[in-house]
């Protein structure tokens, strides 16, 4: 809901809701990467890399220091990745007393996408946790002075390509459906009348469905791994969490479920998030004035405070793909990304920024960072939530916000 205060001046322009023709989106060079933030070094873990060039070292370099990694010269590491890169990329993996973990070669595809899949492989035999060197994210990125579009990229910035080409405001952009769609509010207009309009769209054939377009907010839309859809619509007054079943068809509901409404409180609920077992909803909610985070059953009962002891005013909540933690944005001094237990306690601020999505490794953290006033000095990072590493994605050309990662 925040998002949609800050960008609410880009609200302009008539579109169609015929499918955006791809266009494809430039990344910067992937040794032009700051490192910002106050790191835990005691956390890093210190590997060697030896005998990789170009851009595989780069792209290796990249993804083991955002994963917890530091990397140092052999005298000093713990572990020594060896090995070379041309058309395959191979590399081995030794402990500080020469015992080898693996000894790997990849080919097809590019060689960057190599490179991603040994940083997956080290990451898997040191951490014991997937790698995330093959996911992907999706984001809106600023391409004109009133329009949001949605893109899909690799996690670190690179192969982005538009979904999108309403030239309005996109915003909440979400994955659905095994990764092969997504789910987005377009400020599309109708009959003259501009409407936040929550759209389904296929990433294999590019078509897009109209799912809320009620009048008033539709907005928030995110899927659980039961099929089912929740988001935030006004359509009762005030924003409220309303779900959708599977089979759900906004055109009248033509062979599937009515829609359910979730909460019907008179302030407003905002940002809701599924727990990996599609057991409970998490949203922020407004009380007296003041916001919290609660969780609920889908499928009915109370509402239950999540406790963020020492943080007020928490919004944006994403629950962590093992289940333990729900990320979230909280004011001070700005705005600041903080973690608390999936079920309420002791919260910590990790960084500043907003927007937090975890990583399929329950570990990494992309976010939207500020890296001056207004809304064209907004940045996607990265951020190791151990180490507290942030590191910015290289993208080119216009702010980015509203990251999503693929599960």
């Amino acid at each position: 809901m925040k998002q949609l205060a800050i960008l609410a001046g880009c609200l302009a322009g008539a579109a169609w809701l015929a499918a955006a023709p791809p266009a494809a989106g430039a990344t910067g060079d992937p040794n032009r990467v700051t490192v910002i933030g106050a790191v835990d070094e005691s956390k890093l873990v210190p590997l060697a890399l030896q005998g990789f060039s170009g851009e595989v070292a780069a792209v290796l370099r990249f993804d083991l220091e955002v994963q917890g990694f530091k990397i140092v010269p052999p005298d000093n590491a713990k572990y020594i990745l060896s090995g070379k890169n041309g058309a395959t990329v191979e590399g081995a993996l030794q402990d500080a007393n020469q015992a080898f973990l693996f000894n790997k070669s990849f080919n097809g595809g590019s060689q960057r996408s190599q490179a991603h899949a040994l940083s997956d492989a080290v990451v898997e035999s040191i951490h014991r946790i997937p790698g995330i060197g093959q996911t992907k994210i999706i984001f809106t990125k600023k391409t004109g002075a009133r329009s949001w579009e949605v893109f899909q990229s690799d996690f670190d910035g690179h192969n982005a390509v538009a979904l999108t080409n309403d030239k309005v405001l996109c915003v909440t952009p979400s994955w659905g459906k095994g990764n092969r769609e997504v789910f987005y509010t377009s400020y599309l207009t109708f009959a003259g009348i501009i409407n936040p309009t929550v759209l389904r769209h296929n990433l294999d054939t590019g078509k897009r469905d109209i799912v809320a377009r009620y009048r008033g907010l539709n907005t928030g839309a995110t899927m659980g791994s039961n099929g089912w859809l929740a988001m935030v619509l006004s359509k009762g007054g005030s924003p409220d969490v309303y779900l959708a079943p599977p089979q759900y068809d906004f055109k009248g509901d033509q062979g599937g479920g009515k829609l359910v409404r979730v909460t019907a409180t008179e302030e407003g609920e905002s940002s809701p998030t599924w727990s990996p077992d599609s057991q409970w909803l998490c949203f922020a909610t407004r009380t007296n004035g003041r916001r919290w985070l609660v969780k609920k059953r889908p499928n009915g009962g109370p509402m239950f405070r999540v406790d963020t002891k020492g943080i007020h005013n928490p919004s944006e909540p994403d629950w962590s793909p093992d289940g333990k933690w729900i990320a979230f944005t909280a004011p001070g001094g700005g705005f600041n990304i903080c973690v608390v237990p999936a079920n309420g306690g002791e919260a910590r601020i990790l960084v500043a920024g907003e927007n937090p999505s975890w990583a399929p490794n329950s570990r990494t953290i992309i976010f939207t960072l500020r890296t001056g006033a207004g809304v064209n000095k907004r940045r996607l990072a990265l951020l190791d939530v151990p180490t507290k590493r942030v590191k910015l994605i290289p993208l080119e050309g216009g702010a980015a916000t509203s990251p999503a990662w693929a599960n």
